[in-house]
């Protein structure tokens, strides 16, 4: 059988003396996907990101919490490891999220009303959830 091509099929492969062979790495990028949009995965990733809006204690939990804040602050000077859950606000967009951490208190400022742990974290009194001592 007789095909267009058998004149010049079975000839070797054309190498250029003026350009040299594009490495297999280089050839294979000109088929990398391309971004039209730069940043879009970025924007949408940020929009899709949930955060959660902060609770308000009732009078009843807040009255606990101060009563579990006094305790702590008596008990400072025995390194008590406590486990608080706190809000952190989100930098981008409105809410935050909610975060446990269990950890040694080394401070509390009542003036700045501040609760320091051992590690340097600092979480404002008004932030915080929940103590478990």
């Amino acid at each position: 059988m007789k095909t267009p091509y058998d004149d010049i099929i079975r000839l070797p492969h054309h190498v250029s003396r003026n350009h040299p062979q594009m490495p297999l790495r280089d050839r294979s990028a000109q088929f990398a996907p391309f971004a039209a949009l730069t940043g879009y995965e970025a924007a949408v990733g940020e929009t899709a990101r949930l955060t959660a809006e902060r609770r308000e204690l009732d009078p009843q939990e807040a009255e606990e919490l101060n009563r579990r804040l006094t305790d702590l602050a008596a008990r400072l000077k025995d390194r008590p490891k406590v486990t608080i859950e706190y809000f952190v606000p989100d930098e981008r967009k409105s809410g935050g999220a909610y975060v446990t951490m269990t950890g040694v208190v080394r401070h509390i400022s009542i003036a700045e009303r501040l609760l320091v742990m051992e590690d340097g974290t600092e979480i404002p009194m008004d932030d915080i959830a929940s103590i478990v001592c």
